[in-house]
């Protein structure tokens, strides 16, 4: 299953879990606002998306109308508060990825 996870700036959330997640999926991540963001193209790749903060799932859905209707996106409601690969953050992310899938 081809997952992308996405926050606002492509540094530590969404970056911990692509790595994380990469044996037991195929995963990239993106952001929403960052210098090269998340495009169509990448959601079209993806059989899942998951969010890190409910206001992306809306942003996602202004951005790409077509493809939002067309993918499941689940958020994982995580704030930007932790570091990329920060102990805490990976063990919130592992939880609440458990309960998703």
């Amino acid at each position: 299953m081809n997952v992308l996870f996405i926050c606002n700036q492509n540094e530590n959330r969404s970056k911990t879990a692509e790595l994380i997640f990469k044996d037991r999926f195929k995963t990239k991540s993106a952001g929403l606002f960052n210098v090269k963001p998340v495009s169509s193209k990448d959601i079209g790749w993806t059989d899942k998306v998951v969010v890190m903060e409910d206001r992306q799932r809306s942003e996602i859905g202004k951005r790409f109308p077509r493809e939002y209707m067309q993918k499941q996106i689940l958020s994982l409601d995580i704030p930007d508060i932790y570091r990329f690969n920060q102990p805490e953050l990976v063990e919130i992310l592992k939880n609440k990825m458990e309960k998703l899938f």
